[in-house]
């Protein structure tokens, strides 16, 4: 910090240099707010930042750049003191003080402007990052539900298919029912048709032997006839 007279050269440039560090800082915010190409390109970088030694560095810097908040801040505290307990006692500073404390003022706000942007970028790239990655994780639900619903779908028609040949077979089954029990009729009919004939042939075979025995009656009543006459003409 300057103790001497007003801004010295080490003063303008590390505020100049806090002035150029701040419109950086709100150009990367503005471009990670709006989709464009510069947009994919700042993100490249942050990721890259993010990586290694890179959270070591910028934590570094920031750490560093806080405690010279912290110093200028002191310093304002100090300069109001110091005018408070002047020589005058009536807490009016003279020129020279209120150009260092108007130093130390613009130290301190841009400074703090500086911390306060960088926390703005990390959250904003963190926010992006997560975006993405629920994006990317609610395409992949989307195809799995896709998939599913063509699994299903696919099913479906299995499904579909097992009931035509379910019903084919039914079918069938009753057909081949129906021929079992037209064949077992048929053949019901036709045990009935051989018991029939069966039966006429036992009555048959009957007869033929009543007329048998009818007709060796006759033969032995002639033959007893034709003795008993042969008999009579000697």
């Amino acid at each position: 910090m300057a103790t001497g007279r007003g801004f010295n050269i080490n003063d303008k440039i590390m505020i100049q240099l806090l002035f150029i560090v701040i419109i950086s800082e709100m150009a990367l915010i503005l471009a990670c707010l709006f989709k464009t190409p510069l947009r994919k390109l700042v993100i490249i970088v942050l990721d890259q930042i993010k990586r290694g030694r890179g959270p070591v560095v910028v934590k570094t810097v920031a750490g560093t750049v806080f405690v010279v908040l912290l110093t200028s801040l002191y310093g304002v505290m100090t300069i109001k003191k110091s005018g408070m307990t002047g020589t005058d006692a009536v807490g009016i500073l003279s020129p020279t003080d209120q150009i260092l404390m108007f130093k130390h003022l613009l130290e301190v706000t841009l400074m703090g402007f500086f911390l306060f942007l960088v926390l703005m970028i990390d959250r904003i790239h963190h926010y992006i990052r997560e975006l993405r990655v629920r994006r990317k994780t609610m395409e992949a639900i989307k195809k799995q539900s896709r998939g599913s619903e063509d699994g299903k779908a696919g099913g479906l028609d299995e499904i579909k298919a097992l009931e035509n040949e379910m019903n084919t077979s039914r079918s069938r089954l009753k057909q081949l029912e129906s021929d079992i029990e037209t064949k077992t009729k048929e053949a019901h009919a036709a045990e009935a048709n051989v018991v029939t004939l069966r039966k006429q042939s036992e009555g048959f075979l009957l007869e033929y032997d009543r007329l048998g025995e009818e007709n060796q009656n006759l033969k032995n009543q002639l033959q007893s006839l034709a003795h008993s006459g042969s008999k009579k003409d000697s």
